[in-house]
């Protein structure tokens, strides 16, 4: 048994190198996977801060605050997520081409160390592969799947961080190695006089395909990428008002409740409260702010809003400076019918109750007849078709 059990191992490993063999290449080399790594985890770094943004605005921890201005910062970080998400498609292919067969390395591990190594490898290419793929469906607002997109998103960026910690602190070594030139090593592929010219190759075709992407995706969130936006699902300038609809009022059901001539916004500040029709809002003094609609899908349209400033109403109540507000929609139901908000965004003056949107009475598929416009939030945060606002604390 003995005998034979060193007889399959040994076929195995034969059968191992030969496979690894077949597929040497110039560019499956230590330092390649070196170059190519430390862009792609810049690139994870990048989406996980500004993923982390995002997340903890839409849900933030008690004492979290953060900033209103430039009323673009939301705008600029959930692009820079979206793009950069979709750039690391080519890195993340050409870091897996680099190394994969090393996958065929008999026997797997002869270490606790290498089976650190291979689990730590295997859950990271696996949650890698599946993070930016269900952050590109997002962007579609297509959800085949009966889990929540944000949790699951949320939920696999530390996964994520996690690997790659542990990866990099077993890696360590080769790391430093290759971190800044070319050590000649044990790797024939650094001794062929073709090898430079095909690494070369390989990462011009690595950087070509993610500025490719870049450029044809990128128009949904940056102006200067407008004119080749060729397949984000967004375009600026587009839809009702030159602004892009993400929930129409049909889909949200409020078509009847939006267009009831005796529709009011109810603000409360406990037993103070006051109901203002849409006649005596447009009555008061409005005010008049340029303000982007940012989605977490990554698209943004900078438009201008008039309405009233929510600190003004809330004054009409009595709130008192650093309160936060509850904001119901007139939707039945939805995980944005409700919305939260810090005094930190009650308090910017160029947070709105808006009425109006580039010059025109809101258009019903953005909120006629009141929404709220507030500076560096997600457009699930802007609620649409008001029914209250409260003071919770």
């Amino acid at each position: 048994m003995t005998h034979l059990t060193e007889r399959v191992g040994d076929r195995l490993a034969r059968s191992a190198a030969a496979v690894q063999g077949g597929l040497a290449s110039p560019v499956r080399t230590s330092r390649m996977a070196v170059v190519i790594g430390r862009m792609l985890g810049l690139a994870f770094l990048i989406c996980f801060a500004t993923g982390l943004f995002s997340h903890y605005l839409q849900q933030p921890l008690p004492w979290m605050r953060f900033p209103t201005q430039p009323a673009t910062i939301y705008a600029w970080t959930q692009g820079v997520h979206i793009t950069v998400g979709i750039a690391i498609f080519p890195l993340l292919f050409g870091k897996l081409w680099t190394v994969y067969p090393r996958l065929f390395t008999w026997p797997p591990f002869r270490s606790p160390r290498e089976l650190l190594e291979r689990a730590s490898i295997a859950v990271l290419v696996a949650s890698a592969l599946l993070e930016p793929a269900l952050g590109l469906v997002n962007t579609y607002q297509w959800y085949p799947w009966p889990f929540s997109f944000r949790r699951a998103h949320f939920g696999l960026a530390w996964v994520i961080v996690g690997a790659l910690a542990v990866h990099i602190a077993v890696k360590l070594p080769t790391i430093i190695r290759y971190w800044r030139r070319r050590r000649v090593d044990q790797e024939a592929a650094d001794r062929i006089p073709a090898a430079t010219g095909s690494r070369r190759a390989f990462l011009i075709g690595i950087g070509a395909s993610a500025a490719a992407l870049v450029t044809l995706t990128a128009g949904q969130s940056f102006a200067p990428f407008a004119p080749t936006n060729l397949f984000a699902p967004r375009v600026k300038g587009s839809g009702p008002q030159s602004v892009p609809v993400n929930h129409t009022a049909k889909q949200a059901h409020v078509i009847e409740a939006a267009t009831d001539p005796d529709w009011a916004l109810t603000i409360a500040n406990g037993s103070r409260e006051r109901m203002l029709s849409l006649a005596e809002l447009r009555a008061m003094p409005l005010t008049a702010a340029e303000l982007p609609i940012a989605c977490v899908e990554g698209w943004s349209t900078t438009a201008h809003w008039r309405g009233i400033r929510v600190r003004d109403l809330m004054a009409m109540v009595d709130a008192r400076p650093g309160s936060a507000l509850r904001v119901t929609s007139l939707q039945p139901h939805g995980n944005y019918r409700v919305m939260t908000m810090g005094d930190e965004f009650v308090q910017d003056p160029t947070t709105l109750v808006a009425l109006e949107l580039n010059g025109e009475t809101l258009d019903i598929d953005h909120g006629f007849p009141a929404r709220i416009i507030a500076p560096g939030r997600p457009g699930v945060l802007q609620t649409k078709w008001l029914q209250s606002i409260e003071v919770i604390r």
